[in-house]
């Protein structure tokens, strides 16, 4: 997969009349049953789901009008992912410029966020169980395997910039795809080692030398990955302003115990019941303590990651035992 890069300004071509199908406003409308099922709310705008005449389930992402961001990011995920197809990210279907309207239309992902299943407890009430260890584990290598082909597959790479559980989405069976490219960024090509642009993202999952530096590399979507991999774990947000003050933080709180895993037992999200393998937890602990180094450069690639969450979603499929009894 190439990416065109025009003039100074890094910009993907693309012909999206092969690719997406343009909508008219009022074909959403009907699609939505005048956007009646809200999905979401994010900064760019609310989410709606909806159903094609064809019967395929859809869902529609409608700009904020309000939002000055947002006409910018609207432009970015367009471009990229008309663009981009994998098995791990989601799936454009299509687009609505009519007039100050501005929609897109994504394929319907069933299971919802992966942030709804960690933090939301009608989640665990609906399905009857949160996420098993196994889950856990399959998810993970599915976001990981989106994001190596993002950094490796594709040229120049796209850095995805604000890589959270809400962007990473599920299938019926767990499967996991990112989202939310609108501000994502073309990496360095060449000589450059960098791309130095404003600092955007979440606060919580933004690696420590862009949020200082504005220079961006596919190392700092390393450091956000390895914030997620903690929210699996642990069950809690990387940042949550209700807890006490030394909890607020949780690469903070967990940070000093990452080399202790017999210590960090005790962090592990208590809906998992203890059933997790110890040997699984340590190897787990490893990927994330190097993910969440300071220097970049002492951080993994993605494809290192990929492999690793392979070979832990290989014995995560055998039988789990409690954690004590067995490894």
């Amino acid at each position: 997969m190439i990416l065109v890069i025009e003039g100074e300004r890094k910009k993907l071509i693309c012909d999206r009349s092969t690719s997406t199908t343009s909508f008219s406003f009022d074909e959403l409308v009907i699609a939505t049953g005048n956007f009646k099922e809200l999905l979401g709310v994010g900064g760019f705008g609310s989410v709606y789901k909806g159903r094609l005449p064809n019967g395929e389930l859809v869902a529609v992402k409608q700009l904020n009008p309000d939002g000055c961001q947002g006409c910018h990011e609207f432009m970015t995920e367009l471009d990229i992912l008309s663009v981009l197809r994998h098995a791990n990210l989601v799936k454009l279907i299509g687009y609505c410029t009519n007039g100050d309207q501005m929609l897109l239309v994504y394929e319907y992902m069933p299971k919802g966020s992966l942030e709804a299943h960690l933090f939301v407890k009608q989640y665990v009430t609906q399905d009857k169980a949160p996420l098993s260890w196994s889950s856990r584990i399959k998810i993970s290598l599915g976001a990981a395997q989106g994001l190596e082909y993002l950094h490796c597959q594709v040229d120049p790479p796209v850095i995805h910039r604000d890589l959270k559980s809400s962007n990473i989405l599920l299938e019926h069976d767990f499967s996991a795809k990112l989202s939310d490219f609108g501000l994502a960024k073309l990496g360095p090509v060449g000589d450059d080692t960098h791309v130095s642009t404003r600092v955007m993202g979440t606060e919580g999952y933004c690696a420590l030398e862009y949020a200082m530096t504005g220079k961006l590399t596919k190392q700092s979507d390393i450091y956000s990955f390895g914030v997620v991999l903690l929210e699996l774990i642990t069950g809690r947000r990387a940042l949550d302003t209700s807890r006490e003050a030394g909890e607020q933080y949780l690469v903070a709180w967990c940070l000093p115990y990452l080399n202790e895993p017999r210590e960090f037992m005790h962090k592990v999200d208590p809906l998992l019941q203890g059933h997790f393998p110890n040997r699984g937890l340590r190897r787990l602990l490893l990927i994330i303590d190097m993910c969440l180094r300071e220097n970049p450069r002492e951080r993994p690639t993605i494809g290192e990651i990929v492999d690793a969450l392979k070979y832990l979603s290989s014995k995560s499929t055998s039988k789990v035992y409690k954690h004590g009894l067995r490894s």
